[in-house]
């Protein structure tokens, strides 16, 4: 079992930058296939970017192509969200989630054991 903390989120014009930096505890932070979702108000939760177990494949939805990077670190159990050129859409909670099933879907929340609480943020116009 692994334990994720979001942080990082916050207020931003538009135009603006935020990294979210999500770090694992427990179980071998290696094993597991990352994903970040998000979800605004009244809307369901989607897709943003997953990545591999080491690092060399990643996934985003094509709302954040060239916006957004992904990428983790696992020496130091987190991985990370890089988002620039925020717009005010992206305003939502944004959730770390990990995957360790055989048959891990990158873009499928079902397909995620894991998830933290979620960071909010916001984006201003």
């Amino acid at each position: 079992q692994v334990q994720l903390v979001e942080s990082g989120g916050g207020l931003v014009q538009a135009g603006g930058s935020l990294r979210l930096s999500c770090a694992a505890s427990g179980r071998t932070f290696s094993a597991y296939y990352m994903g970040w979702f998000r979800q605004a108000p009244g809307k369901e939760r989607d897709f943003v970017a997953a990545i591999n177990r080491s690092g060399t494949n990643t996934y985003y939805a094509d709302f954040v192509k060239g916006r957004f990077t992904i990428s983790r670190d696992n020496a130091k159990n987190t991985v990370y969200l890089e988002m620039n050129s925020l717009k005010p859409e992206d305003t939502a909670v944004y959730y770390c989630a990990a995957s360790d099933v055989a048959g891990w879907s990158p873009r499928s929340s079902t397909t995620y054991r894991y998830w933290g609480q979620g960071t909010q943020v916001t984006v201003s116009s």
